[in-house]
């Protein structure tokens, strides 16, 4: 396996991505408090029927996640990427999980997160690349962070590494019983060379989206994927809906952001609408669950 190249460092990426994620998720609470559901929820639902409202479709994909890692019998959870902490208030509050520790590049997250006081919860603005857990988890919760790690400019090979590394290090933090629960983009149809300048630039800089292929091969030995499901019909209403809503609160949003962030977001919620329906883009939900230590002998690390 190809380590990654030494020009972009551990910390190199880290502060990239740290920066990407400021960009994009740092434009405001109130902003996303406009357009999202009440759980801020800013990733794509599960609609189990046609009836099901943008509320109703959040709460089913928490409760996916949760159950993938039988939260209810959990005693430590770790989130990656908990956003605005969905997850970790239903660790908290509904599933009565000891222990729940959230990793976020957001400051702006963070302090929202703290600010409810979850009882049992750690909210930490830190990398997973740098982060160290004190203890195993049973399991471990991704929704939406896992575009972020690789760069536009990587190889396949070195997407590869970068993921094969997440996945080590999330074996090594498991329990051997433990699961990881993973929601992440993906390209489908298309290829990265054909990726929207647009979305690369102005809205996710400095993100690439992986390939089913490129998370199976990332895996071996280390991971049996259980389970896969494909939710890019799902992810193409939850952006409609978002941009229904934000058109309709679209004279509060100018006021609080101006209106040329608004009609970029409007701009990339109606393109990746697009891309899902026309399946250039899927949305990948898989339950991953440890091989035994050694089931393909040592496991190198990927990053130099």
């Amino acid at each position: 396996m190809a380590a990654i190249d030494s020009r972009r460092t551990v910390t190199e990426r880290s502060d990239a991505a740290a920066a990407a994620i400021r960009h994009h998720y740092d434009v405001g609470n109130d902003f996303y408090r406009l357009w999202l559901d009440p759980s801020l929820s800013y990733s794509c639902g599960l609609r189990e029927t046609p009836s099901d409202t943008l509320e109703v479709a959040q709460a089913n994909k928490l409760r996916h996640h949760l159950d993938a890692v039988d939260a209810r019998n959990a005693r430590a959870v770790l989130d990656i990427g908990c956003g605005w902490g969905a997850i970790l208030r239903e660790l908290s509050q509904a599933r009565g999980v000891g222990c729940s520790v959230g990793l976020t590049l957001s400051t702006e997250q963070a302090e929202y997160v703290r600010a409810q006081e979850y009882s049992s919860v750690e909210v930490r603005v830190e990398d997973w690349l740098k982060y160290e857990p004190d203890e195993p988890f049973d399991g471990i919760i991704s929704i939406g962070a896992f575009e972020h790690f690789a760069r536009p400019d990587d190889s396949v090979e070195q997407k590869i590494g970068v993921y094969r590394e997440f996945f080590t290090r999330c074996r090594e933090w498991l329990n051997p019983a433990g699961t990881l629960s993973l929601q992440t983009i993906a390209y489908a149809n298309m290829t990265a060379a054909q990726a929207d300048s647009f979305m690369q630039q102005d809205v996710f800089p400095d993100a690439e989206l992986p390939m089913l292929a490129e998370i199976a091969t990332a895996t071996e030995g280390l991971f049996e994927i259980s389970a896969v499901t494909n939710g890019r019909l799902d992810y193409a209403w939850t952006c409609s809906e978002w941009a229904r809503r934000l058109r309709a609160n679209q004279a509060a949003a100018t006021e609080l952001v101006g209106p040329e962030v608004v009609a970029r977001y409007l701009r990339y919620l109606t393109l990746s609408a697009m891309g899902f329906r026309m399946g250039k883009l899927t949305l990948l939900r898989l339950v991953l669950r440890p091989y035994p230590s050694g089931f393909f002998g040592a496991r190198g690390r990927a990053i130099e």
